[in-house]
C-alpha cells in the first residue's frame, strides 16, 4: 500500500484530494489528510475508507517529522515559505515531495541529494505556475519539431470572477489565497523586451500594465509577473527576443489598485497598533500628506490624473470614505485592508469564479518568409464558491502527475516541474476530459 499524505486542507484542495481518494481504491492508496482545523480535514475526506483526517500543526517539528516518515510521498498545500522544512524532512526520511509552489532556493538545494536517492521533489504544478508550463511547452515542442525558432513568448494568467457573478466594480473576488492578492506584486519585476532586460519595481507595476483582449471573456489588464528571463532556459529559447509572463486583472483593476500602492496600505512591514480606534477613512487620511479638507478631494489631489469616475466607483464600493469601523486591534497596513476586502470581495453562495490564460507566440519557420503568430487559450468558469475553477486548476494537474508518478507514466528524480513530454502529455489529455482545453489558433 501507498500512503499519501497531504497537508493542508484549504480552498484549493477540493478537486486534490477527491481525486487521490477517487482514485485509491483502484491504485491501492491510503491517502492522510491534515489540517490545523481538523474539521476542515474531515469535511474534505468525507467519512472516506481509504482517507484518515488528523489535526496537524507544521510548526510541531516532532509531529511532522514524525507524520512524514510514515508516509511515501507528501503533497505539501501549505503557504510557499512553509515547504522548505517539509522538503527536507522527505529527503531525509526518503519520500517523494508534490506542491504547487515556485521552485524555492530551499528547494533547489536538496536537488543532489534527491536525485542521489531517487526522490521526487515536483513543484510549479498547479495553475500558474503548473498548467501554463504544460500548455506552454507542448506548443513550443510542436514549434522546435517544425525547425521553428521562437522570436517572442508572452503567458498571462489570471484568477477572476465569472461574469454572471461580478456584482462589484473591481471585477474580482477571492477564489485563492487572500494574502497573495494583498502582497501581489511586489518586489521587482523582470522580462525581457526586443532584446533588452527590462525592470519594474513594484511602485511602478500597478501603472505600467497593457491591455489584452481575449475573445468571449472580455478585456484585461496584464501586468508583468516576478522574473520572466529565469525561464527563457527552463523553456529552452536561448535565443528569444521577447520573453514575459503576466497576471490578469480585470480592465481597470490595476489604475485602481495602484491607489493603495501608492498610499502605502499594501505594505506587511509595519504595525499599526490601537487600529480598532480608526475608521477606514481615518486610516485613509493618516496616510495622506495634508490633513484639511475633504478627504476624498485629499486623496483625489494626491492620486493625481490617475483619477477618474471608474476609480472613485472603486473606491466608494470599498466604503473608504465611510465611517466604517476597523474591527483588527493591531496589524500591518496590508493585514487591515485584506480584513476590508476579505468582507467585500468574498465569493457568495453560488458565486463562480473564472480561470483565464493565454499565451502568445511569435516564431519563425525554415523556408518561409515573415513571423507567424499563434495563440493559447483557456477559460474555466467554476461550479459554485467551493467547487471552483481556481481548485480545479490548482489541485487537479498536481493530483494527476502524483498519480502517473506514482503509476510509472514518468520517472524523473529530483526537483521536476512540468516542462517534459512525458509528465505534461499524459496531464493535458487528462485534464480536457475535466473542461481544462486549450484554444490554440
Amino acid at each position: 500500500m501507498t500512503k499519501i499524505l497531504i497537508i493542508g486542507a484549504g480552498r484549493s484542495a477540493i478537486y486534490l484530494i477527491e481525486y487521490l481518494l477517487n482514485q485509491a481504491e483502484t491504485y491501492n492508496w491510503e491517502v492522510t489528510v491534515t489540517d490545523m482545523d481538523v474539521n476542515l480535514a474531515q469535511a474534505k475526506t468525507n467519512g472516506h475508507p481509504r482517507a484518515k483526517a488528523l489535526a496537524f500543526d507544521i510548526r510541531n517539528e516532532t509531529e511532522r517529522r514524525r507524520i512524514i516518515s510514515e508516509h511515501d510521498l507528501v503533497i505539501s498545500m501549505l503557504p510557499a515559505f512553509m515547504h522548505g522544512d517539509v522538503a527536507r524532512d522527505c529527503v531525509e526520511f526518503g519520500k517523494h515531495m508534490a506542491t504547487a509552489s515556485y521552485v524555492s532556493a530551499d528547494m533547489k538545494a536538496l536537488d543532489s541529494e534527491a536525485q542521489r536517492k531517487n526522490l521526487l521533489l515536483l513543484n510549479e504544478c498547479g495553475l500558474d505556475p503548473g498548467i501554463d508550463h504544460a500548455s506552454a511547452m507542448k506548443v513550443i515542442d510542436e514549434i522546435h519539431a517544425l525547425g521553428g525558432k521562437l522570436v517572442s513568448f508572452k503567458s498571462y494568467c489570471g484568477g477572476l470572477v465569472a461574469p454572471e457573478s461580478n456584482d462589484n466594480p473591481w471585477g474580482y473576488k477571492f477564489s485563492w489565497n487572500p494574502r497573495n492578492v494583498i502582497l501581489a506584486g511586489q518586489g521587482t519585476a523582470q522580462y525581457l523586451e526586443d532584446g533588452e532586460i527590462k525592470f519594474i519595481p513594484y511602485n511602478r507595476i500597478f501603472s505600467q500594465t497593457d491591455t489584452v483582449t481575449m475573445d468571449a471573456y472580455g478585456r484585461f489588464d496584464a501586468y508583468a509577473n516576478r522574473d520572466s528571463i529565469s525561464y527563457i532556459d527552463v523553456y529552452g529559447l536561448k535565443n528569444i527576443k521577447t520573453m514575459l509572463r503576466g497576471t490578469f486583472r480585470q480592465a481597470g483593476y490595476c489604475k485602481a489598485w495602484n491607489i493603495f500602492v501608492k498610499l502605502g496600505l499594501t505594505d506587511d512591514t509595519s504595525k499599526i497598533t490601537h487600529a480598532n480606534k480608526l475608521t477606514y477613512s481615518s486610516l485613509i487620511a493618516s496616510f495622506l500628506p495634508t490633513s484639511k479638507g475633504d478627504l476624498k478631494q485629499r486623496l483625489k489631489q494626491f492620486i493625481g490624473s490617475a483619477w477618474d469616475k471608474e476609480t472613485e466607483v472603486m473606491m466608494d464600493y470599498l466604503e473608504l470614505f465611510s465611517n466604517k469601523p476597523i474591527l483588527m486591534e493591531e496589524g500591518s497596513p496590508a493585514q487591515i485592508l485584506q480584513a476590508l476586502l476579505e468582507e467585500k470581495w468574498r465569493l457568495k453562495a453560488g458565486d463562480k469564479d473564472m480561470i483565464v490564460m493565454q499565451h502568445q507566440f511569435e516564431y519563425t519557420l525554415p523556408g518561409k518568409t515573415g513571423i507567424h503568430k499563434k495563440n493559447s487559450s483557456l477559460g474555466v468558469i467554476g461550479k459554485d464558491e467551493h467547487y471552483t475553477a481556481m481548485a480545479l486548476t490548482v489541485g487537479l494537474p498536481l493530483a494527476i502527475t502524483v498519480k502517473n508518478f506514482l503509476t510509472g507514466k514518468f520517472k524523473r528524480y529530483g526537483v521536476q516541474i512540468p516542462i517534459h513530454k512525458e509528465i505534461y502529455t499524459p496531464l493535458l489529455h487528462e485534464l480536457t476530459e475535466h473542461g481544462v482545453v486549450f484554444d490554440e489558433a
